[in-house]
């Protein structure tokens, strides 16, 4: 089962994965700081019967704030998504490449030893 995944590693391109790293590296970064930069505000249930109309809409505003936020976050995120699955997908397409070119390279050196043993007789 090891020696699988050894060839499994071997055929990645790894030049793509390193060349890639830095953007998915950044964007996860970006994420966690956008994701992490200031806690939830919650205000207790006693304080929510004491709000003024200007203490509502002030809250109005920050939950619309926050929800931006919320959005850019989510767009960022599903950008990161995308760049994942294609990377995934480019890995996907070169295993297939690279699985084909062996079972090509299989076929030819089974018909050169036939042609070797033949010919020794």
């Amino acid at each position: 089962m090891a020696i699988g995944w050894i060839s499994v590693l071997k055929m990645v391109p790894w030049g793509e994965v390193i060349d890639n790293a830095p953007k998915v590296a950044q964007g996860a970064r970006k994420l966690w700081q956008a994701a992490g930069k200031k806690p939830v505000d919650v205000v207790p249930a006693s304080d929510v019967a004491t709000l003024t109309l200007a203490g509502l809409q002030a809250q109005l505003a920050e939950l619309q704030v926050s929800t931006a936020e919320l959005h850019q976050q989510m767009r960022e995120s599903s950008a990161l998504i995308q760049s994942l699955a294609e990377q995934n997908t480019q890995l996907i397409r070169r295993l297939e490449i690279n699985r084909l070119r062996i079972l090509w390279l299989a076929a030819v050196v089974f018909g050169l030893t036939v042609w070797l043993v033949l010919r020794s007789f």
